[in-house]
């Protein structure tokens, strides 16, 4: 066994500590401000707040409204032309999973020449290495999700190819201060609050299975684990149970830190050649679709029965003694939560699509492959795709 760590952020958490914002060393005078293209933050206060704190510090804010729930490669390029065009010192990620992803790359291509897909490694992208020092980035999370305040990579998506393709590795995009706010997810609705939950859930379930797993990845997706079983259905039940609200945001960032000790899997290969074909399918809704036939998949492998019986003990089943306990607490975890039922067929995938979306998610994030804890072919992958559709 052998593993790598570096996690340079710092991370500020707690209830109501948005309000230590201006009393951080922040690394600048000017600051671009990223939000989503929704109304959430400029709604609940988020916005004003962070504006205010940044002027309490004597720095001034420019607000960058434009990013989707998939960030597409163009609003990247736009954001990081706003970055220079208006002399911005460093970026502020106030948002969920796809603001911080976007802003990680926006702060690499506001001091880098080229477009965004120069420096993708997969699919069409070229692979270039960053020549210049991106941006600082702080983030404040507003959602518990993808655990992007911890980690120094971003998911962009390129509607010109239907590539939807992680973008970073390099150390310099890990986030320089980053402030976990329960009290800003508060008025995450409870469908999302459930989406972004599994996907905490499944960044620890899917490190913890992976080839690249290790003592030090264990702890902390066994950690993320027990948390998201039991707090999540709290969270979703009741948007304003502080405690499950805190809980789940301490898992999501562990969650973040697992990722990068250990690598997720191909769940998320297939997942993200999903939603680059189907912008409007939320990440975490994807996942929950074709969750239990991916696990199932390696179950009836006995790739690793050992770990799903930990997994299984973790998310409550204190006597599990079979792998297929695992499922048991999956499946209980998504009705508790109330999306057992969600339909692939209700964002338009069809059938016909199972064998380009496989093709996709080797083509474009191969590598996530390599961290199954056993081979899972091209066909495979079209079986669990088949066996999710509804």
């Amino acid at each position: 066994m052998s593993f790598n760590m570096y996690v340079p952020t710092r991370f500020i958490f707690g209830c109501g500590r948005l309000s230590e914002l201006h009393e951080q060393k922040l690394p600048g005078k000017k600051a671009m401000v990223v939000i989503s293209n929704g109304k959430s933050s400029r709604e609940n206060g988020s916005l004003d707040r962070t504006l205010n704190e940044l002027s309490k510090a004597g720095i001034e804010g420019v607000v960058f409204d434009k990013v989707q729930a998939n960030p597409l490669k163009s609003t990247v390029m736009a954001g990081a032309k706003t970055a220079r065009d208006n002399g911005c010192d460093f970026i502020v990620a106030l948002g969920g999973d796809s603001v911080m992803d976007a802003s990680k790359a926006m702060a690499a291509m506001a001091t880098n020449d080229g477009d965004i897909w120069d420096y993708i490694n997969g699919g069409t992208g070229k692979g270039k290495a960053l020549t210049n020092d991106p941006l600082p980035v702080v983030c404040i999370t507003t959602t518990a999700g993808t655990g992007s305040e911890a980690d120094q990579w971003g998911v962009i998506t390129n509607d010109e190819t239907n590539e939807k393709i992680g973008f970073g590795g390099d150390d310099r995009l890990f986030p320089v201060i980053s402030i976990i706010d329960p009290e800003l997810m508060k008025t995450v609705p409870p469908k999302f609050t459930a989406y972004q939950g599994f996907d905490t859930l499944f960044h620890a379930t899917e490190s913890y299975i992976s080839k690249f797993a290790s003592f030090m990845s264990d702890m902390y997706a066994l950690t993320a684990i027990e948390n998201t079983a039991k707090y999540l259905p709290r969270a979703v039940k009741d948007g304003s149970d502080m405690e499950a609200r805190e809980r789940m945001a301490f898992a999501n960032t562990i969650s973040g830190i697992v990722m990068t000790v250990s690598v997720t899997t191909a769940e998320h290969s297939i997942e993200h050649a999903m939603s680059a074909y189907h912008q409007d399918l939320p990440h975490g809704a994807g996942l929950i679709m074709i969750s239990k036939a991916f696990y199932e998949f390696f179950i009836e492998k006995h790739a690793c029965d050992e770990r799903f019986i930990t997994m299984a003990k973790a998310m409550g089943i204190k006597d599990a003694n079979r792998a297929e306990d695992f499922i048991t607490a999956l499946v209980d975890l998504q009705k508790a939560c109330g999306v057992a039922d969600l339909k692939m067929s209700d964002y338009g995938i069809t059938p016909d699509e199972f064998d380009k979306i496989a093709t996709n998610a080797r083509e474009t994030m191969g590598g996530l492959f390599a961290a199954n804890p056993c081979e899972m072919t091209h066909e495979d992958v079209v079986e669990v795709l088949r066996k999710s559709y509804r």
